[in-house]
């Protein structure tokens, strides 16, 4: 069996059957399945899944508060530029582009050490990185942990489900799974440690940066604008957080074909450029899924790549050393298309007979 096919810790339910077929669980087995990769009384190696529920947790009272004290018009539009702009196109820079696809590099840590907590900590780098590598080589297949044809559940509940590394790899392949987290700077546990904890990344380190992070932004959005704009910002980030794992559902067309002649190039698997992730978080997928590893997605006029121009930004000031930019190669490869496919219909009038 591939490295890919049992780096990630395969559920209860399978993912395929005997035919090769994608098994489609019930609502009830996902949930069971959740719960399941939550407990860490069955063993602590489900310490990772549990972090990614316990953040949203801790995140609902600031949403509480935030409906019950702090609701305004100027709040609410707070709420949506921090959760679909700022947490989305952080997202993009960091978890895919940077950790997950090696886009682009930084010249010093401590620029790598500030785009990763520019934002919010959320999910820990491990629980994204390691299954998106698994997605690519498997999208729209059985195997990719964020299937749209098994349904919104299945990718709302992956982070738990689906995207934790296997808890029995060998030394060889817990050093290549790990070695997906090498330029993140996540501190990675030794071969034994991961035998006794089962996640690439150490729980210090994981606990410790969530706490640092959340400790510092709350004291600067306090400080900016009072508990309110604190409390505003965390329930935004929850909103992100939540709402995120439906995006490789939607992202995929649902399970169903839905390219568009001239916008959506990549036909090997499911993907489309959506206009409300492009342009708030350079989210241009299909394009991605063209060129995973450019650090720009936007490359049709109109495309906008919010994720782009912070890397570029930070290219001018030195910060980023280096980067690969596919946008020439593939207006080389596919322009003509687009013209083609959007170019106005003209009419031929034949001349009257008399």
């Amino acid at each position: 069996m591939a490295f890919i096919d049992h780096v990630l810790q395969t559920p209860s339910y399978g993912w395929q059957n005997e035919k090769g077929e994608l098994i489609v669980p019930t609502t009830k087995q996902l949930w069971a399945e959740a719960f399941s990769r939550i407990n860490i009384f069955k063993t602590k190696k489900n310490w990772i899944s549990l972090i990614s529920w316990l953040m949203a947790a801790c995140m609902l009272p600031f949403f509480v508060v935030f409906i019950t004290q702090y609701f305004s018009w100027q709040m609410a539009i707070a709420f949506i530029v921090y959760s679909m702009i700022i947490m989305g196109t952080h997202g993009t820079i960091w978890f895919h582009r940077y950790c997950t696809h090696n886009a682009y590099t930084f010249s010093h840590p401590i620029f790598r050490f500030i785009t990763q907590n520019l934002v919010l900590r959320t999910f820990p780098e491990e629980i994204y990185v390691v299954s998106h590598h698994v997605h690519h080589v498997k999208s729209d297949e059985p195997g990719d942990p964020y299937n749209p044809q098994g349904g919104l559940m299945y990718c709302m509940l992956s982070d738990v489900n689906h995207q934790s590394i296997n808890k029995n790899l060998s030394e060889a392949d817990y050093n290549k799974a790990a070695h997906f987290l090498k330029n993140s700077g996540v501190q990675r546990n030794t071969y034994k440690q991961y035998q006794k904890w089962g996640s690439i990344a150490t729980p210090l380190y994981t606990v410790g940066l969530w706490l640092l992070n959340w400790a510092f932004w709350y004291a600067a959005f306090y400080f900016i604008g009072g508990h309110a704009l604190a409390c505003t910002l965390f329930s935004a980030a929850m909103f992100w957080f939540i709402g995120v794992r439906a995006f490789n559902y939607t992202g995929h067309g649902k399970g169903e074909t839905k390219h568009v002649d001239g916008i959506d190039f990549d036909r090997s698997n499911l993907s489309i450029n959506q206009s409300r992730p492009g342009l708030f978080a350079g989210e241009w997928h299909n394009n991605h899924h063209l060129y995973p590893g450019s650090a720009r997605a936007g490359f049709l006029p109109g495309q906008i790549d919010l994720a782009w121009i912070y890397i570029w930004i930070l290219a001018k000031l030195g910060a980023v050393s280096s980067y690969r930019d596919s946008k020439k190669e593939f207006l080389k490869k596919y322009a003509s298309q687009h013209l083609a496919a959007t170019a106005p219909v003209s009419y031929e009038v034949e001349p009257s007979s008399r």
